[in-house]
């Protein structure tokens, strides 16, 4: 028996990307994939990326992201790095680290009404969903 793809997805200070990331891999994976998420600065759930994710039938909730560490992301199969706006950097990892960078916007970055907001976050989630099914396909 095959053993789960191990895959670390990686934001910078906000982990709302990450945390969404992490349920739909686990979930779309079924069985077939172990994801984590981690932060530089890990923060607080939003409470946006939770009730985008539980539209999809997914409970995030309980999701919290680890501090970003090195000798984690050596241990995975893959990393993905999500940052993607001009002011973010992604962690610089070791360069024997398989890594994929799917720069995605930080929807918790957003300043307009809490109905655009939550659309922005439904954006970045299907984002990442295509990305996730894409992968797991190959």
């Amino acid at each position: 028996m095959n053993r789960p793809v191990e895959i670390l997805f990686v934001c910078t200070g906000n982990s709302a990307r990450s945390q969404m990331a992490e349920g739909l891999a686990r979930f779309l994976g079924q069985g077939r994939i172990e994801a984590y998420s981690a932060g530089m600065e890990p923060t607080r759930l939003n409470p946006h990326a939770v009730a985008v994710m539980r539209e999809k039938g997914i409970d995030i909730s309980g999701h919290r992201s680890k501090l970003f560490d090195e000798d984690l992301a050596r241990q995975m199969d893959v990393v993905i790095t999500l940052c993607g706006n001009a002011d973010e950097r992604c962690p610089i990892l070791p360069p024997e680290v398989k890594r994929l960078h799917w720069p995605l916007e930080d929807p918790a970055a957003a300043k307009d009404p809490d109905s655009q907001v939550l659309a922005k976050f439904r954006e970045i989630r299907d984002q990442i969903e295509e990305r996730i099914r894409d992968l797991i396909q190959r």
